[in-house]
């Protein structure tokens, strides 16, 4: 199974990015998606997750009204768009794929529900 993140980079604050995360080796459309984010001297943290239907979403807090997580099943894709950017935005984002264990999309807050994890890609936002 590989979960390959890109679209990261250098932006300036109150600008907009694009993540994908292309999956391969598992049945992408059965399998819940989950985006998380780990600055420097911090713990992972969770972003926003979407059902393998694409029928719920859930979002941090920090950016909810900021974040549109969406994806594509004949694509194995999942997407970030992240708008509105901050500073405090900066981390390597992963993304990851969690078969439906639970009913609840809330159940995929926590990283250990998750099944596979993809690489990272480094988001940088400058002030």
């Amino acid at each position: 199974v590989q979960l390959q993140a890109s679209g990261g980079g250098l932006v300036q604050a109150g600008g907009s990015l694009r993540l994908s995360c292309v999956a391969s080796g598992l049945a992408f459309s059965n399998y819940n998606m989950g985006w998380f984010r780990q600055a420097p001297g911090t713990e992972r943290e969770f972003v926003s997750a979407i059902t393998w239907d694409s029928d719920s979403e859930y979002y941090a807090d920090s950016v909810k009204g900021r974040f549109t997580t969406s994806r594509d099943n004949a694509k194995n894709t999942v997407y970030l768009q992240m708008n509105s950017l901050k500073p405090e935005d900066t981390a390597v984002y992963y993304c990851a794929a969690a078969f439906p264990k639970y009913s609840g999309i809330y159940y995929y807050v926590e990283g250990h529900v998750y099944d596979y994890w993809g690489q990272g890609t480094l988001v940088t936002v400058s002030s």
